[in-house]
């Protein structure tokens, strides 16, 4: 039910009849000519009047894609007991901003702000609030009603934020468009299936050197789109390709890389952690771009704007992109990090507890989901951006006796549960 891992099989679905976004993206085809896949992408899912995110966005059993939250409430509580594990081990600072990429329902948050109220002990000294970065108006709606109840109000013009609200924890809540926005401060950020959703330039390499792979109108058949590649290098072919690059194909998705840039430099000069969980690689796949529809694979260039499309993470980018600004960790499988976490643990506690069969069987169920390396145990992975003194302590090289040794990450090293 989850999107497929690139290379899974799947049945790609005939769309009914060519679209307004089709139409629109025919009609600029013909007068200006080809168009990078970024530039399809980006149309083709937030176009203000027909792109799939901003006018649908479907996540959930009666969307295109079910994503990890939407199938155990445990992920989202393991990843809040990540985020407090962190903050405890980083000195417990006064302020905690946590601020999620791309939240879909909000299920996420939801399951992570219970972690919170249930460790209000914890917490009880800390300033907790929750910033969402949501373009998708219809998305931001649900993310309210779940999170909120529906109890928000616009912002006034002069704040950066575009509406506010308090959780039903009784933690405030605020919405902005760029991460830019978010105020700056002590901040743990989440990217859950939000940076394999960006656009991405293809690349191919040629016998005439490195090619761009283009979207354009096929001439033999009207409206219909088509991949050609670039008759000569374009800007992104000489500014993306590294020279020791050894594939024959290769994807980049540079507004992922002007994200993880931005969260690196937030990182170092104010403290806190990222953590990405997607699916990916560690730069050794090639061709990965796929679209989604009703849960099955879709041909990417078939009824623009009514699927979901995607393409595999480059860890091996983003971490290239923190510059060194932070420490990376990963990626590392999903089912390994959850396990490090202790779901098994967590696992026994809910059957235990669970009086019915159906949920047993409910809960095992969305445990082999998630652990099951043929579902989406090996399909996605973590990967962490921390301060360099979280993972070295600064004068550990000069007396390496005279420091307490550092916490474990959690998650990212298996752990004594005690």
């Amino acid at each position: 039910a989850a999107r497929l891992c690139s290379g899974a099989g799947g049945e790609a679905e005939a769309a009914g009849g060519a679209g307004t976004m089709l139409r629109h993206l025919a009609r600029k085809l013909r007068a200006s000519g080809p168009v990078t896949v970024a530039e399809y992408m980006r149309e083709a899912l937030t176009n203000p009047g027909q792109g799939y995110y901003t006018r649908r966005g479907g996540v959930g059993e009666s969307g295109d894609f079910i994503t990890s939250p939407e199938i155990s409430q445990v992920f989202g509580e393991l990843i809040g007991i990540w985020y407090i594990s962190e903050w405890m081990a980083m000195g417990k600072p006064s302020t905690f901003q946590l601020v999620e990429l791309g939240p879909g329902r909000g299920t996420l948050t939801e399951d992570i702000l219970r972690v919170f109220k249930q460790l209000s002990s914890v917490l009880s000294k800390c300033d907790v609030s929750v910033h969402l970065v949501e373009v998708s108006p219809k998305l931001s709606e649900m993310q309210a009603a779940m999170l909120t109840g529906g109890k928000v109000q616009p912002s006034p013009e002069d704040e950066s934020a575009y509406m506010k609200g308090i959780s039903k924890t009784g933690i405030p809540i605020f919405w902005y468009r760029d991460i830019q926005d978010v105020p700056p401060g002590y901040s743990f950020y989440l990217a859950h299936e939000f940076f394999d959703a960006l656009p991405i330039h293809k690349f191919q390499r040629t016998e005439k050197g490195w090619r761009e792979v283009l979207v354009d109108i096929d001439p033999e058949v009207p409206d219909q789109l088509r991949f050609v590649l670039s008759p000569s290098r374009t800007p992104a072919t000489q500014n993306f390709i590294q020279p020791e690059e050894t594939r024959d194909h290769v994807e980049v998705c540079p507004e992922a890389g002007v994200i993880v840039q931005r969260l690196a430099s937030r990182i170092e000069k104010d403290g806190g952690a990222a953590l990405v969980a997607d699916y990916g690689h560690d730069g050794t796949k090639t061709d990965t771009f796929r679209g989604f529809r009703n849960h099955k694979l879709h041909d990417v260039l078939s009824a623009p704007g009514t699927a979901d499309l995607t393409a595999d993470v480059d860890f091996s980018y983003l971490r290239k992109m923190a510059q060194g600004k932070t420490a990376t960790l990963g990626p590392i499988k999903q089912r390994e990090f959850l396990k490090n976490m202790g779901i098994d643990l967590r696992l026994q506690v809910l059957l235990q507890n669970s009086g019915d069969t159906a949920t047993r069987e409910q809960l095992l169920h969305s445990y082999d989901m998630l652990m099951n390396p043929e579902k989406m145990g090996d399909c996605f992975n973590f990967f962490a951006l921390l301060p360099h003194h979280r993972v070295v302590h600064p004068d550990k090289k000069d007396k390496p006796e005279s420091k307490s040794p550092l916490p474990p990450v959690a998650g990212f090293y298996e752990l004594l549960l005690k």
